[in-house]
């Protein structure tokens, strides 16, 4: 081979070694910023498409629903527990009985880097119509360990454990599962795994179909850039670094096996999980569903964009499925 050959094929293999090299440094850069725990402080929502007028309308709906859940949250005694996931975590959680002996359970799940406070306001509200409310830290969440965040996907087991807690409590429970946001797509993911007959129904709101489709969505907006080659990458380590790939993490695909009933509920003005999605996921379930789309609501904020309709939406679906 001629000296320069020599030289240009060196050249290009430096080039494509420093390229590899730089994927993969990006790759496990994104599922450090994307599911680590310690990270991600980052606001990763794009600015909110809702009207200043509906904006003001949630913020005087989130200060009245603020003041009646501290009403209903000094009428309960919340305890702490605790349990082992499959993988040897210890999860946590709080719950609260309520005062008149019940067998109705709601297992309240909270959205991405939140924990299980965020959810006291939706937990109000069954407590209110006679509900055992339970509300766990999702891995890497809260006070429950993980070095990772599930993204909804080896959480549906840790649902089925939280599920089987209540079991031990009271085997007549009639359970209802209620996530927003990416607790939305927990309880998604959960309602294709084998569920005991005491889960009743699902609630959820504003989830993602996949974990795929909300990182690439969020690979456009944070970073300007495609899916391709990063993502697939990033799949990669988060399956050597986290225990589950991106692309295996489907509501959609779940959802295509439930047997349970599911409402699905989305704010009209979501452009983070894009509003979108939710068709695509009523489409799928075979099974027993109902929608709910909320005129002016973004992200995570129909319940608070028209509490009245979003509550009495919930209880009228869940009737037909909850024994008296």
């Amino acid at each position: 081979m001629q000296p320069k050959k020599k030289r240009l094929l060196s050249v290009l293999c430096i080039l494509l070694i420093l390229l590899l090299a730089a994927l993969m440094l990006a790759a496990n850069y994104m599922v450090s910023f994307a599911i680590g725990r310690t990270t991600g402080t980052t606001d990763i929502a794009p600015p909110s498409q809702v009207s200043a007028s509906d904006s003001q309308t949630i913020s005087g709906n989130r200060e009245r629903l603020s003041n009646a859940t501290r009403a209903w949250g000094n009428t309960v005694k919340r305890q702490t527990v605790t349990l082992s996931s499959g993988d040897g975590l210890t999860l946590s959680g709080e719950y609260a009985l309520n005062p008149e002996p019940s067998h109705l359970w709601l297992i309240a799940v909270h959205g991405y880097r939140g924990n299980h406070s965020h959810m006291f306001t939706i937990a109000s509200f069954y407590g209110q119509r006679g509900y055992n409310v339970l509300l766990p830290d999702l891995r890497g969440c809260g006070a429950s360990e993980g070095d990772y965040i599930g993204m909804g996907w080896p959480d549906r087991l840790d649902m089925l454990k939280w599920i089987d807690w209540i079991l031990r409590q009271d085997a007549d429970a009639q359970i209802v599962l209620h996530g927003i946001s990416m607790g939305g797509a927990t309880v998604l993911m959960t309602s294709g795994e084998t569920l005991p007959p005491q889960v009743r129904a699902i609630v959820e709101d504003c989830g993602y179909t996949s974990v795929w489709d909300i990182f690439k969505d969020e690979m456009a907006y944070l970073f300007h850039l495609p899916a391709f080659p990063i993502l697939p990458t990033a799949s990669l380590f988060s399956s050597l670094r986290a225990g589950y790939s991106f692309s295996e993490a489907s509501s959609l695909e779940q959802v295509k096996k439930a047997s349970v009933p599911i409402l699905f509920i989305h704010g009209e003005k979501d452009n983070f999980v894009h509003t979108d999605m939710v068709y695509t996921l009523f489409d799928a379930c075979p099974g027993e569903k109902e929608l709910l789309v909320v005129k002016g609501a973004g992200h995570g904020s129909s319940y608070t964009m028209d509490p009245e309709l979003y509550f009495g939406t919930v209880f009228s679906f869940l009737s037909p499925y909850i024994a008296p």
